[in-house]
């Protein structure tokens, strides 16, 4: 109950800052729309919207890293936030209060994403609804991240972090944009190792149904969610005590 407590008033300041919340949701539409023009008059086996469509849903989630990351950076330098400290809530009850209303404003996005692909031509199946529950730990992942940054940083290193550094490291090492194996070397390793490859991966085994695909990629995606869910968690309990202490 102090959970959803906590939750529905971070809600409420999620939806009062529409400018921002209609950019992260519009901009991966805008995205698609543009690539979708660019495949019609130069063909592109990668920007087919099959394809294309996982990876855009993926690279518009770390706009959530940044909605996260700065709803607690700013909760975090406020007097709001001291005063929560002297209430029973533990780190977990506001790391999970921050992320139950950010969840499905993320799933939102995604859906959304599918359904401007399918306006643009994208035959709808089950596939398509297979697709949006994998793509749902990524979501995860990118709420993690945010939350993490948001313990550790201000509003605004959070704006340069998530905004801009998050969001390039989504879009070049995630495979959206272009086929990670012609380039090779350190830069594919580095694309196995971090969850943005294997979101777009595993999103793109659901619906080309390519089943046996799936798991090897998600397991990686998990993974990622629960360490980085675990560490903000231990960080923000560091923050509190510090913050306490002062």
């Amino acid at each position: 109950m102090k959970v959803l407590v906590f939750a529905s008033r971070n809600n409420k300041e999620i939806l009062r800052d529409k400018i921002n919340l209609a950019f992260g949701l519009g901009f991966p539409i805008i995205l698609l729309l543009l690539l979708t023009a660019i495949q019609s008059n130069i063909p592109a086996p990668l920007f087919e919207l099959d394809s294309l469509t996982p990876g855009i849903a993926v690279f518009g989630l770390s706009f959530i890293s940044l909605f996260s990351g700065m709803l607690i950076a700013k909760d975090r330098e406020s007097s709001f936030m001291l005063r929560l400290f002297t209430s029973p809530l533990k780190a977990s009850h506001f790391i999970f209060g921050y992320t139950l209303p950010l969840l499905p404003i993320a799933i939102t996005q995604i859906i959304v994403c599918f359904i401007v692909a399918i306006i643009l031509g994208l035959t709808f199946s089950i596939r398509i609804v297979l697709t949006i529950i994998v793509l749902i730990p990524a979501a995860i992942v990118f709420i993690a991240l945010g939350l993490l940054c948001g313990s550790l940083f201000t509003d605004k290193q959070v704006g340069g972090i998530c905004g801009a550094l998050l969001t390039n490291l989504s879009a070049w090492l995630s495979g959206t944009w272009f086929d990670l194996d012609l380039i090779g070397g350190v830069f594919k390793q580095m694309a196995n190792v971090l969850p943005f490859y294997h979101s777009v991966e595993a999103g793109r085994a659901a619906i080309f149904g390519n089943y046996n695909q799936i798991l090897p990629h998600l397991i990686w995606v998990i993974a990622y969610a629960v360490i980085l869910f675990s560490i903000a968690i231990i960080v923000f309990t560091k923050k509190m005590s510090s913050d306490r202490s002062s």
